[in-house]
């Protein structure tokens, strides 16, 4: 069993990025296709051992925006344009 401590610090990373949440930060404006909560995935996906999580963006500013993997945590200078759909399931 995961200890609820590191479930909470997780979700406060994550923050909230859910499939279909737009937001946005200086680096552009994302739109959320997925959430990936499986260690081994996320790890794979961002090439880092550490991962615990992953988010699959796309920056809704680039016309030619591709799908990639996040790992950076929620700040104060994110913020939320648009909220995630209802029915959320994490992927992987």
């Amino acid at each position: 069993m995961i200890p609820t401590i590191i479930l909470h610090r997780t979700d406060e990373e994550i923050g909230p990025r859910q499939p279909g949440a737009i937001y946005q930060n200086v680096d552009g404006r994302f739109e959320v296709l997925a959430l990936v909560t499986n260690p081994h995935e996320a790890a794979k996906l961002l090439r880092r051992d550490s991962a615990r999580w992953a988010v699959i963006v796309r920056d809704t500013l680039r016309p030619d925006g591709q799908p990639f993997a996040v790992g950076s945590v929620w700040t104060t200078s994110d913020y939320l344009i648009r909220p995630a759909k209802s029915g959320y399931t994490a992927a992987a």
